[in-house]
């Protein structure tokens, strides 16, 4: 098993967040995107946030978006579409939506509407 796996995403979170700021953008739009893409609520994603859940258990319990699987591209130099375990192509999808966040990409595009 990969060690993100096991990772709580709250100790990942505040990264993503500082990411986005550094390129002039918003929690809130961290928060927004995570939302989209697990399908969570405001309380739900804060609750997790806040019980260490780790990745595998956020995921586990996430309603994936349909348009999930049209986040394509590199992250990192892995193609996101090409990632077979489905745990780890989440983890993917969420580190690219984040990084074409702190491009400047318009929200619209970022959430694939």
């Amino acid at each position: 098993m990969h060690r993100i796996f096991t990772t709580p995403v709250s100790s990942v979170y505040p990264h993503y967040v500082t990411k986005a700021e550094r390129k002039g953008r918003t929690k809130d739009e961290v928060d927004e995107i995570l939302r989209w893409l697990t399908g969570f609520d405001d309380a739900e994603l804060a609750r997790h946030l806040a019980e260490d859940t780790t990745f595998l258990d956020f995921f586990d319990a996430a309603h994936l978006n349909p348009n999930a699987p049209l986040i394509t591209g590199s992250v990192c130099g892995v193609r996101v579409e090409n990632v077979e375990d489905p745990l780890m192509q989440n983890i993917r999808r969420l580190d690219k939506l984040v990084d074409e966040l702190a491009k400047g990409r318009p929200m619209e595009k970022i959430l694939r509407t």
